[in-house]
């Protein structure tokens, strides 16, 4: 786990020179509360609270060019902010200095129906612009879980559920606009459908986490809404029985659109959480997007691999108000857990591995919890290979956390050795920073490292995560 103490040592305060700059632009829309700074000093992760010593409300790509500005004249660290929905400490100020928070620049900016992509300010949500955009028949498919924003969504090189059937932000993200380090602003891509020309900036920007640029716009792939949606939910006797269907499913070709895994653990809780009646044992949510035909065969074939491996009680969700339930449920399950141990705090983390190797992975990073005797749940966007354990520890208790540090770590390690990744989608921030190293090797950090100083010399882009400087 990385440690933030070298880098917190070489906060200093903020220049009163900087701040009225600040002021003279932002007005009202700066903030030096201790309450205000609070709130952008913590995300999802299990990091306690790093405050930025100042937060501006940017409303345009302008002024958070003159904010990189003048923050790069005095030497001090520029963090962006979207909706601090994170989990690896994206967005905490290991230095202080000033975080930009790109909620009011929440405008949709072009709809271009008939090529099927949006351009988006970074502070637009994933449900903002599914409702803004229902009566052209598109969506928006990039579903993380939490409400994020498309900014924060393009900087961690976001996912989720339906990224079995429509894929990552990394092939989602068509065009950028970023503000480079030294306040310039760049574009990235076009909306044409593939090109050549030149080194693909797009793709060095999707999943920097802000370390080499702010992007303030982003221009993304639309689908059409599919005439027909289906959902079902099954269970099995246990967790090698459930994987395993699902590996069968994706090899045989089903084109699902989203396969969840959730132990017994996870539906233990949501069942509390939710007031559900779930068989509590490992469950597996599908849903089916085509047309009526398509979909109805594509249940009827996952139906039939499920009961080869013994599912119990497969059920239909066809009714909109159904699958709301189901996927809300699946949705809160991250909040359900929490209250598996109150006052308890969460360490939740991911790993990715090839699809064969799947259920060797989740059945043997299972079997560590319980010798480890953790108050966990797993849960994997499991068509991709992608799934994430969530540890709930006794913050004040240094042997409880490095217990489930342990785990984490050879969950890791496990997934490495599997050609898989120490990440599937939350991203390295600062909680990964040692997988990264353990995956790519010295040679393609040092790589990631002249790429860091090269984007930004002066290291005012969030400093301290992905790499260190």
């Amino acid at each position: 786990m990385n440690h933030p103490a070298t880098a917190s040592s070489l906060k200093r305060p903020l220049p009163a020179e900087l701040l009225a700059a600040l002021e003279s632009i932002f007005e009202d829309r700066l903030s030096t509360s201790q309450a205000m700074r609070e709130h952008h000093g913590r995300d999802e992760s299990s990091y306690d609270p790093m405050l930025p010593d100042a937060v501006v409300f940017a409303q345009t790509t302008e002024e958070v060019a003159q904010t990189v500005k003048l923050c790069a004249s005095h030497d001090v660290p520029v963090i962006p902010y979207g909706t601090g929905t994170s989990l690896e400490g994206h967005i905490l100020a290991l230095r202080g200095g000033v975080t930009i928070d790109l909620s009011q620049m929440n405008q949709v900016l072009a709809v271009h129906a008939e090529d099927q992509t949006v351009t988006v300010q970074a502070g637009v949500t994933r449900k903002q612009l599914n409702q803004e955009i229902r009566d052209t028949g598109l969506f928006f498919p990039i579903d993380p879980g939490a409400d994020a924003s498309l900014g924060g969504m393009a900087a961690t090189r976001a996912s989720g559920t339906n990224a079995v059937r429509y894929g990552t932000m990394r092939e989602n993200t068509l065009a950028l606009t970023v503000v480079t380090s030294d306040g310039r602003v760049i574009k990235t891509g076009t909306r044409a459908k593939k090109s050549s020309a030149g080194y693909d900036l797009t793709r060095i920007f999707v999943g920097s986490e802000g370390t080499l640029g702010i992007i303030t716009e982003v221009t993304v792939r639309i689908y059409p809404q599919p005439e027909a949606v289906s959902a079902a939910v099954c269970s099995f006797p246990s967790t090698a029985e459930a994987v395993n269907s699902v590996i069968r499913t994706i090899q045989m070709g089903v084109p699902v659109a989203r396969v969840e895994f959730l132990d017994e653990n996870s539906v233990r809780s949501i069942n509390a959480h939710d007031k559900l009646g779930l068989p509590e044992k490992p469950l597996l949510l599908f849903e089916f997007h085509g047309s009526e035909n398509g979909v109805a065969e594509q249940a009827q074939l996952v139906q039939e691999i499920a009961a080869e491996y013994n599912a119990i009680g497969f059920e239909w969700a066809t009714r909109p108000e159904d699958r709301t339930r189901l996927w809300t449920a699946r949705h809160n399950a991250y909040f359900a857990m929490l209250q598996m141990r109150p006052g308890g705090r969460a360490i939740s983390t991911d790993c990715c591995v090839p699809i064969s190797r799947l259920a060797e992975c989740i059945l043997d990073t299972k079997a560590d919890c319980e010798k480890n005797d953790m108050i966990y749940s797993i849960i994997g966007h499991v068509g991709d290979g992608n799934f994430h354990v969530l540890m709930m520890v006794d913050p004040n208790d240094a042997a409880d956390v490095a217990k489930a540090e342990g785990v984490n770590a050879r969950m890791v390690a496990r997934a490495i050795s599997m050609d898989g990744t120490c990440t599937g989608e939350h991203g390295v921030g600062m909680h990964k920073m040692d997988f990264l190293v353990q995956e790519h090797g010295e040679e393609a950090i040092e790589s990631m490292r002249i790429l860091k100083h090269a984007f930004d010399p002066k290291n005012i882009l969030n400093p301290g995560k992905i790499i260190q400087w």
